[in-house]
């Protein structure tokens, strides 16, 4: 039999890992986590991380295993996840990954653009003009320079706009003309599976879980954090609207409301980023496990009759 990633996608709240381990559990295997904001042992509240009973329940990988004081970016975690694969599949035929992070989900699955080392000076120059101009100022600068990955990239995502600027200053190339170039193949089938429901519950779902969190403490985990606030893994939604708060620029529902109305905006911009993605098999969030799994087995049993 082929080795097979299935791959769970969907927007924040949609019950993701509720779905990740009941597969896990059905193929006896173990969970790759592809969430960028769960690496970190230090936000554990506001990621929104499986429960001590849910990482129990199946073996999970990828979860609280770095710090926010470490560098780690995408390229670091698909070398570290290609690896744990490799040797996943040694005594697995299926592993799961789950994760609304897409830029991790594709790394995996397809593998990054190659892009040319770049003066480390232009991202410390680009990380000044954010501190001292905003991020605005840099939005538009790559408007001028790369108009394609100005209407393509997460455009309020600083680390985003920035890498984007250092390799169109770097190279003298839009950061967009070295994406989509042939990869190296994996040596694993992915099959992805999506989760969604209609926008309006979506919502509701994600203003009940940021109201969760705020009773679960999560003022406390970003009151703790706050020296650290200057860090990227920190720039993040669900902690930067409260150091906001802390500073008392904001009050405390304004604050809240925003993490809401922002959390909203990262689910809108993972639904587009993910609808692009051909192939996937899309289910109502609501849609019994078992459905899902039998969904799952025929999809393999048709790849392997090929």
């Amino acid at each position: 039999m082929s080795k097979y990633l299935i791959s769970i996608i969907g927007p924040t709240a949609i019950g993701k890992t509720r779905l990740s381990i009941k597969l896990a559990q059905h193929f006896n295997t173990e969970i790759v986590s592809a969430d960028s904001r769960q690496f970190f042992k230090e936000m554990q509240i506001g990621t929104a991380a499986p429960t001590p009973d849910e990482l129990h329940a199946a073996k999970h990988h990828f979860i609280h295993h770095k710090s926010i004081h470490d560098d780690y970016n995408v390229g670091a975690f698909e070398r570290d996840a290609i690896n744990l694969l490799n040797t996943l599949f040694k005594k697995h035929d299926v592993v799961i990954m789950v994760g609304g992070s897409g830029l991790y989900v594709d790394a995996v699955v397809n593998g990054l653009d190659d892009f040319p080392d770049v003066d480390g000076s232009i991202r410390d120059a680009l990380n000044t003009d954010l501190e001292e101009k905003g991020l605005p100022h840099l939005q538009e600068k790559l408007k001028v320079l790369d108009h394609i990955s100005y209407n393509s990239i997460a455009i309020d995502n600083p680390h985003r706009v920035i890498r984007a600027l250092e390799i169109c200053i770097g190279t003298g190339q839009p950061y967009s003309s070295f994406l989509n170039k042939e990869k190296d193949k994996r040596k694993f089938k992915t099959i992805s599976i999506g989760l969604s429901a209609e926008r309006s519950t979506i919502y509701k779902r994600i203003e009940q879980r940021v109201d969760m969190m705020v009773d679960e403490g999560l003022l406390d985990e970003a009151k703790s954090l706050i020296p650290n606030k200057h860090l990227n893994a920190l720039n993040t939604v669900g902690y930067k609207e409260l150091f906001n708060y802390f500073e008392g620029e904001w009050t405390l529902d304004f604050a809240i409301s925003e993490i809401k109305k922002n959390t909203r905006r990262f689910a809108k911009r993972q639904l587009t980023w993910f609808r692009k993605k051909e192939g996937t098999l899309w289910f109502d969030y609501l849609t019994p496990s078992k459905a899902i799994i039998d969904a799952v087995n025929e999809k393999i049993s048709a790849k392997e009759e090929r």
